[in-house]
């Protein structure tokens, strides 16, 4: 096995796929690991988990208040901004 010590930025980068199951078996270890230390990245994989079983939730976009989509397109908008 790498030793290799994941920082916050590559847990950021690497956790969508840590999540759909498609990281490699030492990039699980060195991320689990990372996590087991690291209760900031901790609780960042816990919300994006939460953030995902949210958004699956939603059967349509009506089922969103108008006022809280345009805060979220309007949040979107501005953090892609340079």
């Amino acid at each position: 096995m790498r030793d290799h010590h994941m920082t916050c930025q590559e847990v950021v980068e690497v956790v969508t796929d840590y999540i759909e199951h498609e990281l490699d078996s030492e990039s699980v270890a060195a991320l689990e690991e990372h996590i087991n230390f690291c209760d900031g990245c901790e609780a960042y994989l816990r919300q994006m988990r939460a953030t995902i079983a949210t958004v699956a939730s939603i059967e349509d976009e009506d089922d969103v208040p108008a006022a809280a989509r345009a805060r979220l397109l309007s949040t979107f908008r501005e953090w892609k901004q340079p």
